[in-house]
């Protein structure tokens, strides 16, 4: 069986050795490049002999972001498959990942027998998701109950605060509860929604899908 040749792009020096000492040790795997950044990796590959024809990128990276720097690592490895490995589990990161040319996303979570088992997969022509990513693509096709349905009316208050541009306070004032009630509830519309931040709720509601 030919070894697998890899390449990552992480920027985190722990996570650089970690990965590195683990294919260190596998006789199938041969890393042959790892960098810091997409730039250094487009910039080092061009003096390599053996080109990587799987890569582990992660997202938030030195320079431009994994998600922007798929397009030019196709453009450079067009045969490449590329496996995400990052810490962002949020849908709009998978959508615009998969969206580029990634062709399996992994929480750094996932443990390094799962890594390795994904390269595998990855290298035999296969896709491969960590579980809760999977769950998430796999709820994104499900046929979807009106989210708005699923707030209760306190919640749906909460919400048109934020968008108005009040803070917890202000809202919290208006409504005639704690500060903590208010975070209660948006951690919890949060939730339900299945979304991780105030911007997110916003532009969900600027889109009409409240």
């Amino acid at each position: 069986m030919s070894k697998i040749n890899l390449g990552i792009v992480e920027d985190d020096t722990l996570i650089q050795e970690s990965l590195n000492d683990f294919f260190d040790a596998q006789s199938e795997i041969d890393c042959v490049q790892i960098s810091s950044s997409v730039e250094d990796f487009l910039t080092s590959i061009k003096s390599l002999e053996t080109l990587p024809k799987i890569i582990l990128l992660d997202i938030n990276l030195l320079g431009m972001s994994g998600i922007d720097g798929i397009p030019l690592l196709l453009n450079e490895l067009p045969k490449v498959d590329i496996i995400m490995l990052t810490t962002f589990e949020d849908n709009d990161s998978i959508y615009k990942a998969l969206c580029a040319g990634a062709c399996s996303y992994l929480s750094k979570k996932t443990p390094l027998k799962k890594i390795k088992e994904a390269i595998e997969v990855v290298s035999k022509g296969g896709s491969y998701m960590s579980p809760s990513i999977a769950r998430k693509i796999v709820n994104t096709f499900a046929p979807k109950q009106h989210k708005s349905n699923l707030l209760t009316p306190r919640q749906k208050d909460i919400v048109a605060g934020i968008v108005d541009g009040k803070s917890y306070k202000m809202i919290a004032n208006d409504l005639f509860v704690s500060i903590d009630t208010v975070r209660t509830h948006i951690k919890n519309i949060y939730k339900t929604l299945e979304i991780n931040s105030k911007a997110e709720l916003i532009r969900k509601s600027y889109d009409n899908e409240l």
